[in-house]
């Protein structure tokens, strides 16, 4: 599916060139937009031969909160996107332009995961650890995960850094069956 991240990676950047007033009001409809073309009932809609584009273009375009709407470039953006086909890809094309978003902030997106929730100045100290390490600004996103029972993963792009007990304990049971 590569090519499909290079698709939504077009539009990404096509959207961040008509984002360049007002990123946050997009990043906000460009997000809703994903989580509607999510929905299993709009796939089917969208996926049925007997709709025309224009009243599936409607019909995303009603179920959003966001005041960007209304704006025609919003609406050209969903019409282009039922046109081609391209629906689907919402999910991607958000992930995309918070990506591109990021970067040009000069941020980069961190998931820390942990099996306990960290304290805001924990956090603080942890973000600022892997800022060093990682050698770029880092927007963290926090995740509970009881599996880890201990410690932290950390992904950054496609790099991990696991300090989980979980981790830890794998690797001991792999030392003692070899």
């Amino acid at each position: 599916m590569p090519e499909l991240v290079t698709i939504a990676r077009l539009y990404a950047e096509a959207l961040l060139d008509i984002a360049s007033t007002d990123r946050t009001a997009w990043l906000a409809l460009v997000q809703e937009l994903s989580q509607v073309a999510s929905l299993p009932e709009v796939l089917l809609i969208v996926s049925s031969p007997r709709i025309k584009c224009q009243q599936i273009a409607d019909l995303l375009l009603s179920e959003l909160q966001s005041p960007l709407k209304s704006a025609s470039s919003a609406k050209n953006f969903v019409q282009i996107l039922v046109e081609n086909h391209r629906v689907q890809l919402l999910p991607e094309i958000s992930a995309q332009f918070i990506a591109l978003n990021n970067t040009q902030a000069g941020f980069t997106d961190v998931t820390i995961e942990s099996a306990f929730s960290i304290d805001e100045e924990g956090l603080f100290e942890l973000v600022a650890a892997l800022e060093h390490k990682f050698k770029r600004k880092l927007k963290p996103v926090m995740q509970l995960n009881p599996t880890l029972i201990g410690g932290v993963r950390v992904t950054v792009g496609d790099e991990v850094l696991d300090a989980s007990i979980h981790a830890q304990l794998a690797e001991m049971q792999a030392a003692l069956i070899a």
